[in-house]
């Protein structure tokens, strides 16, 4: 009888010792499939991000589904699909006319794109140019 006891003791241990970490394991799943995917978008006037007097900054969330203060995330997260993320892969526009006009406009784009660090920091000549980039994720 004791026999049986001990038995089933070390039974019943090492069955909760395999289980366990199962267990710890089911309960540590990520809340989401989807990698993250949110930025800080900012716009401002002068020559570089340091130097630049501020004017606007947006959030943008891309995943699951398109959020944040940007005024068209749907068009924005669409754009950002469209190069894979990588911003410096982003053309102007040819159907749009900029005059040559100087006034400097820096755009910086900083978070994570599906899981991987970004930080982007751009110049363009003026607002016109900057609005040619792109069809709606540097329009805000």
């Amino acid at each position: 009888m004791r026999y049986t006891a001990r038995w089933a003791a070390t039974l019943g241990l090492a069955a909760t010792a395999v289980s366990w970490p199962v267990a710890q394991t089911a309960q540590a799943a990520p809340a989401s499939l989807y990698a993250p995917s949110a930025l800080v978008l900012t716009v401002g006037h002068g020559q570089s991000a340091a130097a630049a007097t501020p004017a606007r900054a947006v959030t943008l969330s891309c995943a699951p589904t398109p959020s944040g203060t940007h005024p068209d995330t749907v068009g924005a997260c669409a754009e950002l699909r469209g190069a894979q993320g990588d911003l410096g892969a982003l053309q102007a526009r040819n159907d749009v006319m900029c005059t040559k006009e100087y006034d400097p406009v820096v755009v910086t784009v900083d978070g994570v794109w599906q899981g991987q660090r970004v930080s982007y920091e751009r110049t363009f000549a003026n607002e016109c140019v900057k609005s040619t980039y792109g069809n709606s994720l540097f329009a805000f």
